[in-house]
């Protein structure tokens, strides 16, 4: 099975420039812990709620650009990878989500744990485990 064919397409982004709230209040409305950053057309960062916490609440910051605290180590993966590949990679990689890109590297969705779930490999079942670990 490819990632295609599992990921979910509904991918919602957000510009460097925007403003660490107006994230907040994307994340609380669609419901997701991470969104992608974008700048123009390119991916050049995720931005999580963790990174939210950690880098901007914890330090006193209520106010700032989205470029000051997101991550810019981007992890993806292409929509034509086999799925149970992708679970190990991320497996290795320890994290419960990654953006999707084509071959072109553009933004075509997001895929996580529960996208995972729908195979039926061996690799899910050794994901699972993998993120579960206590850190």
């Amino acid at each position: 099975m490819k990632i295609r064919d599992i990921m979910t397409p509904d991918t919602h982004v957000i510009g460097t420039s925007d403003d660490l709230r107006k994230a907040a209040q994307m994340m609380r409305t669609c419901d997701v812990g991470s969104l992608p950053v974008h700048d123009g057309e390119k991916l050049v960062g995720m931005l999580t709620d963790r990174d939210i916490v950690l880098r901007a609440v914890a330090e006193g910051v209520t106010e700032g650009r989205v470029e000051q605290f997101m991550s810019t180590q981007i992890k993806y993966c292409y929509d034509d990878e086999d799925a149970d590949a992708v679970a190990r990679n991320m497996a290795e990689l320890a994290v419960r989500r990654l953006p999707v890109v084509d071959r072109d590297k553009r933004l075509v969705g997001m895929v996580s744990l529960s996208n995972l779930t729908q195979t039926d490999g061996k690799a899910t079942d050794e994901f699972l485990q993998a993120v579960a670990q206590p850190h």
